[in-house]
């Protein structure tokens, strides 16, 4: 039975929540070993390969830290281009959150609310090295989770982890 407040209202159940503590970068590498020679106009593009990934910890009883990890490496045959490896992170509250549910937002909702971040800084990092900046596309975060599930254990999600 739902508690009463003084006007005999029944009091609203608490609402579930995740909110952003920080955000942050806990590593920038930029290299450009060819400059100033792989910055003259090229006859053909790069080839650019992209890796994202997504890993989260517990911090405390209703905090978890996630990484967005971002791995780009522009090359020309054997040449190195350039390369930039990024590990932008927050820190999120859940609060009022199932158990069930608190590993896939923290494996979805959170790197896509790191994601512009991480992709503005990607992009600023190709352009300081002298550069087109880098716009990397919109990543399926769902996705990548369900990859992730399916390599951790044949399509059956591991058991949800509380913070501690």
């Amino acid at each position: 039975m739902a508690e009463a407040d003084k006007d005999g209202q029944a009091a609203a159940a608490p609402q579930p929540n995740v909110g952003v503590v920080a955000q942050y970068i806990k590593d920038l590498s930029f290299e450009n070993p060819g400059a100033p020679d792989t910055l003259r106009n090229r006859a053909t593009a790069p080839n650019i390969n992209i890796a994202i990934g997504v890993q989260s910890k517990p911090l405390t009883g209703t905090e978890i830290e996630v990484e967005l990890r971002i791995e780009a490496r522009a090359v020309d045959g054997e040449a190195v281009i350039f390369n930039a490896e990024l590990v932008y992170a927050g820190v999120f509250r859940f609060t009022n959150i199932p158990t069930d549910n608190i590993r896939p937002l923290a494996l979805i909702e959170c790197p896509r609310l790191l994601f512009p971040f991480a992709r503005q800084i990607v992009a600023d990092a190709t352009r300081n090295g002298g550069f087109p900046p880098l716009l990397i596309d919109p990543v399926d975060f769902v996705a990548m989770y369900r990859q992730q599930m399916e390599a951790a254990g044949a399509g059956a999600p591991p058991p949800a982890t509380r913070p501690n």
